[in-house]
């Protein structure tokens, strides 16, 4: 089973963390373009671009600039900072649970494309509809789109046939989603909350639950779909209305936790 998570807008900038093994990401060649085209955009223009303060814009730039400094990267585990990594919580994962997630989860970025979680990436920001030139006049959604539709889907297929879909719907967009749907099994838990006439989804809530679902996966080495449904996080537990059947079809397989 290959699991895919979204990364996230806030990083840290240092770890103390010092495991063996760091590796270069598939796609450092495109992030060193990137980085390199929007390092010469001015702070008003990532300003807008990013669409952030004047004072992450300039965080921002500064970042691209220092890009290339070696000394300033970490690994893509580690590195992120935002509520599903909070709770993911990386730096306590034992060396083993830590190779198992090299080999099996995917961290999707708008700047790196997929990266596995021992590999070496600087402090960045991005969002998905900047149109740089090295894109040639595309969306950053439609630039990694032809580039990593292939590598998702040859990795599931190499593995069991099976994807966890832990990201959000925004990141489907960087891939050929059809494609995804046609040629593998897609299983994604939903997290939702009762409030008495519906189903909701609160957006906190769900980026807790992927990544405490994630450490949960990676701790357990959890290769089994099924073995998911054990999962409890705060008083989300599996819900009797979803089930999951022995042979999963190809295309998307929702499981529904619920706040109890």
């Amino acid at each position: 089973m290959q699991i895919i998570l979204s990364s996230a807008k806030l990083m840290n900038a240092a770890t103390n963390i010092n495991r063996k093994g760091y590796t270069n990401p598939l796609f450092q060649h495109e992030a060193e373009k990137l980085a390199l085209e929007l390092g010469q955009h001015s702070v008003e223009e990532l300003k807008s671009e990013l669409k952030c303060s004047m004072s992450l814009a300039q965080v921002a730039k500064l970042n691209f600039l220092d890009f290339f400094n070696e000394e300033n990267r970490l690994p893509a585990i580690l590195a992120y900072n935002g509520q599903a990594y909070k709770c993911l919580k990386a730096h306590t994962l034992t060396d083993d649970e830590a190779e198992f997630g090299n080999k099996h989860l995917w961290i999707l970025s708008f700047l790196y494309g997929m990266l596995r979680p021992d590999n070496l990436i600087h402090p960045y920001r991005l969002e998905g509809k900047v149109v740089p030139e090295a894109s040639c006049g595309r969306s950053i959604f439609d630039f990694w789109k032809p580039l990593l539709t292939d590598v998702l889907i040859d990795s599931v297929k190499a593995d069991d046939g099976v994807l966890l879909h832990l990201s959000t719907e925004e990141y489907q967009h960087i891939f050929d989603w059809k494609r995804i749907l046609n040629e593998v099994t897609v299983v994604q838990p939903l997290f939702k909350v009762f409030d008495g006439t519906r189903l909701k989804n609160i957006t906190v809530y769900a980026k807790s639950c992927r990544g405490a679902m994630a450490r949960y996966v990676l701790q357990n080495k959890i290769t089994d779909p099924k073995r998911l449904i054990g999962f409890e996080y705060e008083g989300f537990t599996f819900s009797s209305e979803s089930s999951l059947s022995n042979n999963l079809p190809k295309g998307v397989t929702e499981l529904l936790w619920l706040l109890s």
